[in-house]
């Protein structure tokens, strides 16, 4: 079954389930909500067997098509901007066919009744997307597609959950969404790319590069990698802790690095954008939020104004975490079980002395003005609201830094 649906110009995964070793595909919609809580050993119920697919459709020419009649895959449906991307098409009025696991959200706290509901009226298939075979005999019975949107991650960056996920993941979403007859496919990168110094962002790129390949190799498909600055939330760790009285935590003068970060609904208007818009297709685009782009210590400022204090700060000289790194770099060759925390090091340090703006190939410098700006929601205007409503919707979970 997986080898009638895996597009023959993709490369080939590694693992392979046959298809009667492969559970029937998990389809929730609202309606049937109430038998999810029928379970045989923590399993949804299916039927005990999948119906054969048909051979792949041809790629869709959906862009004459209105909205009402072409369905978009999403993938990575229930994470922090995948869930967004779901609620934005499905206001435009596509259909949805969303991928989730049966239990998502963080450290798997959401139930498949909870998951169907958050995403109604999407049509939610429980899958795993680290498992190719299982993925594409779930999704068969639902093509085809028309376009497919991928916004998976590693949770938290670890070495082998990088390639397993911003890998293998996002390459089975492309297999998928291929073999199912996708024209066009929209990927969730990140703007730190563009400078490659740690595991995910090598893993991401790995990915593009196959991704640019196939549009290549085929001029009927298309590719919009989407790479974001900043998210809101990822700077909004230090709200409550400023708000109850203690400093605001920064590294070297707080000038070291700088962003536009975007909001997650402008984010998702973009990224839905790139559906329809011939002029994003088989372009990297960078994008950022409105306004300049900011410091740590403008941000820490921004803050304690919102707050009516006075500025409060504490400066964490870079050397700290350079030494940090040094012993857990040397302690993982010894035990290869800390080979995460080196990781986890860098990516700290990563963030912050690297600015999340476009990198300039002509002055090998960050770019406030040419990093492009779309959308309108501020983070002062988050800011305002996490003050106002608490962090609630915005957690880090493994993404904590502070």
């Amino acid at each position: 079954m997986a080898a009638l649906l895996l597009s023959p110009r993709l490369p080939a995964t590694s693992t392979s389930i046959p298809t009667s070793a492969r559970p029937a595909p998990r389809i929730l919609r609202i309606s049937d909500a109430a038998a999810t809580r029928r379970r045989v050993r923590g399993r949804l119920l299916a039927s005990s067997a999948a119906p054969p697919p048909a051979p792949a459709p041809a790629a869709q020419p959906f862009r004459a098509l209105p909205a009402s009649e072409t369905t978009v895959l999403v993938t990575g449906a229930t994470g922090y901007i995948g869930r967004y991307v779901v609620r934005e098409l499905l206001r435009r009025g596509h259909r949805v066919l969303a991928v989730a696991r049966p239990r998502s959200g963080i450290r798997g706290r959401n139930s498949p009744e909870d998951v169907v509901a958050d995403l109604a009226p999407a049509r939610v298939v429980f899958s795993d997307v680290t498992d190719p075979g299982a993925l594409l005999a779930d999704l068969a019975p639902h093509g085809p597609v028309h376009a497919a949107v991928c916004c998976l991650a590693s949770r938290g960056g670890g070495v082998q959950d990088s390639w397993r996920v911003d890998y293998r993941a996002t390459l089975h979403t492309l297999q998928a969404a291929r073999g199912l007859g996708a024209a066009h496919f929209v990927l969730l990168s990140a703007i730190c790319v563009q400078k490659p110094l740690l595991e995910f962002q090598r893993a991401k790129l790995k990915f593009e590069e196959e991704l640019a390949a196939e549009a290549a190799r085929d001029a009927a498909f298309s590719y919009s990698i989407v790479r974001p600055t900043a998210f809101f939330k990822s700077l909004g760790g230090q709200v409550d802790i400023v708000k109850n009285g203690q400093p605001y935590v920064m590294f070297g003068d707080g000038r070291l690095c700088a962003c536009k970060p975007i909001s997650e609904e402008d984010l998702a208007a973009f990224i839905a954008d790139c559906i329809y818009d011939q002029d994003k297709a088989n372009k990297v685009l960078p994008i950022g939020g409105p306004g300049k782009a900011l410091t740590p210590l403008e941000q820490g400022e921004m803050l304690f104004r919102l707050l009516g204090r006075e500025p409060k700060f504490i400066k964490v000289p870079i050397q700290i975490m350079d030494a940090v790194i040094w012993v857990l770099d040397g302690l993982a060759k010894v035990f290869p079980g800390l080979e995460d925390a080196a990781e986890f090091g860098k990516i700290g340090r990563y963030y912050a002395s690297e600015s999340m703006l476009l990198l300039d190939p002509e002055t090998g410098e960050y770019s406030d003005e040419k990093t492009p700006s779309y959308g309108k929601d501020t983070l002062e205007q988050f800011f305002e609201r996490v003050i106002r409503e608490g962090m609630a919707g915005q957690e880090l979970g493994e993404q904590t830094i502070f």
